[in-house]
């Protein structure tokens, strides 16, 4: 599993754990809750490595995976095969499988880039993109931080591009994929992704946006970059600060 993208390593998990708890259960006749408990115990133990789940909301998915869909399985287990199906496909509308190694959807905390504009010092009209903007909450943090820049968002998902839109009438919301949209008119871009994105994002705003310009990020820095500033906010996320260099 090192080495894997993301989700690979968690759907491996999972599917081992299933295997070994039917294996132990109807194979070798234990009692279903000890064939369970097994189960739920293979499937942890990657959530040990910061290799496989180099997260805590990771290694959490990775351990918690198969006791929830063991109690899904047993909640749900009367529910006809079509409202499956239809959970699925609204699932599968909301997260696309295009965007499947792009961060899954973690709201950005409203204040969480309270403290960049003391280092970040933006002109009134300035353009800032919140890449992945899911429903919103990257662009209410970006107004809050600036409310005299002019905020946009890209979002892959229709449905979360849809919300993000109606929760926030001020932004320029629109469809896309981040990763193909230019960045060239941006004066700061933000994005809240994952630790394997970084270095791409980085190596696109190098080569897209103007000298000076910004990337902000939530959480997660660019391997072997060092940001300009990283504000640790009490009891929130670290969010990195990286100023664009000459070409």
């Amino acid at each position: 599993m090192i080495g894997m993208a993301w989700p690979v390593p968690a759907i491996l998990s999972w599917a081992a754990a299933w295997c070994v708890a039917l294996l132990l259960g109807r194979g070798a006749g234990l009692p279903l809750a000890l064939a369970l408990a097994a189960g739920a115990g293979v499937g942890a133990l990657p959530a040990l490595s910061r290799r496989v789940a180099a997260t805590p909301w990771r290694r959490l998915i990775v351990a918690g995976g198969f006791p929830v869909s063991v109690v899904a399985l047993g909640l749900g287990g009367a529910l006809p095969a079509w409202a499956w199906l239809a959970a699925g496909l609204v699932l599968l509308a909301a997260y696309p499988v295009s965007a499947w190694r792009d961060a899954p959807v973690f709201p950005t905390p409203r204040d969480a880039l309270a403290g960049v504009p003391a280092v970040v010092a933006l002109p009134p009209g300035a353009e800032v993109l919140d890449a992945g903007c899911g429903l919103g909450h990257g662009l209410q943090a970006l107004r809050s931080a600036w409310p005299a820049a002019a905020v946009s968002g890209i979002e892959r998902s229709p449905p979360l591009r849809v919300a993000a839109a109606l929760r926030c009438p001020w932004a320029t919301v629109r469809g896309g994929d981040m990763w193909r949209d230019s960045w060239a008119p941006y004066d700061l871009v933000y994005l809240f992704q994952r630790p394997e994105s970084m270095a791409r994002a980085w190596s696109k705003a190098r080569a897209e946006m103007r000298p000076g310009t910004w990337l902000v990020s939530l959480e997660f820095g660019v391997p072997g970059e060092r940001p300009v500033e990283v504000l640790r906010p009490q009891g929130g996320r670290p969010v990195l600060v990286y100023r664009v260099p000459k070409h």
